[in-house]
Parts: C-alpha cells; structure tokens; sequence
C-alpha cells in the first residue's frame, strides 16, 4: 500500500469522453484528489460523486482536480455523470492496472463471502507528484467535505 510522501504512481486512462487523462499533465499545476470507488450508479458511490461535485468550485478555487476511479467503461462513467449532472472527471480503469498500483484492489468479505474489489479509498496528490495523504477504506458520506478540509490545510 502507498504511503504519504511517496511518488505518487503516474497513469493514463481515459475519461468519459474516451479523452486520455495523465497524472503527468497536471503535476506542476494542480493538487489531485483521486479517489477510488467500487462501482458506477451503487447508493455509496453515487453519494460520494454528489457529494464532491457539491464541492466542485471550492476544489476549483483551491487549484485542485478531483478525479474518480473504477474499473467501469467510459460509456458507463458517461451514463453516470449524465444521470446526476457530475462535476468530477471520471476514468476508467477497465483492467484494474492503476487499481493495482494504487493497492485499493483487495479482498473484500461481504456476508461471510469473500471476493476481490475496489476498497473506497483517496488519495490527495500535490502539486509536485507527491502523495500528501493516503486514506484507505473510507466512508462515502461527508468523505469530501473531509478531503477539501484537507486541501485547504495544505
């Protein structure tokens, strides 16, 4: 698992709009907020995005992107942001490479089931590259006002 003031790993994935998104095009510019997410259009996941385009122009002003991952299809991220009017960037990691590299892919148990998955988790990425904090299995709700609390304090 990552750490605070490790690199944070570099990717390309493509947005909704199938455009590529890099880490390496906003270092330098911008702060990250990546969080990863199990699934497009599920109760905790839809709160987590509404909740964080509520806060869209605050991360705005603050310099900051917000950036969601999971491992859903572009068309399936689109049908997502169309359907509550999403103000967050949302890629695709169809192959589950960056979830891997981000160490949020691991086993879940879920009803005595186990079963690997996407553990909600965020991790805020200065400027430079460099994971200013790292916050595995997070709860949904007020999780955003939580992170751009954090922004602000950078």
């Amino acid at each position: 698992m990552l750490t605070k003031q490790q690199t944070a790993p570099d990717f390309s994935l493509l947005n909704a709009n199938k455009r590529e998104i890099t880490l390496a095009d906003l270092n330098g510019e911008k702060n990250v907020v990546l969080y990863f997410y199990p699934r497009d259009d599920t109760p905790g996941c839809t709160l987590e995005a509404k909740q964080f385009t509520d806060l869209a122009d605050e991360f705005a002003a603050l310099d900051t992107v917000v950036i969601g991952i999971s491992k859903d299809s572009c068309k399936s991220h689109q049908s997502f942001i169309d359907k509550y009017d999403l103000k967050v960037e949302l890629l695709a990691d169809i192959d589950g490479a960056l979830c891997e590299r981000y160490g949020v892919w691991q086993e879940k148990v879920k009803k005595d089931v186990k079963k690997m998955g996407i553990v909600r988790s965020t991790f805020i990425i200065g400027k430079q590259g460099v994971l200013v904090d790292v916050e595995y299995g997070v709860t949904a709700d007020g999780h955003a006002q939580k992170v751009l609390t954090k922004i602000k304090n950078l």
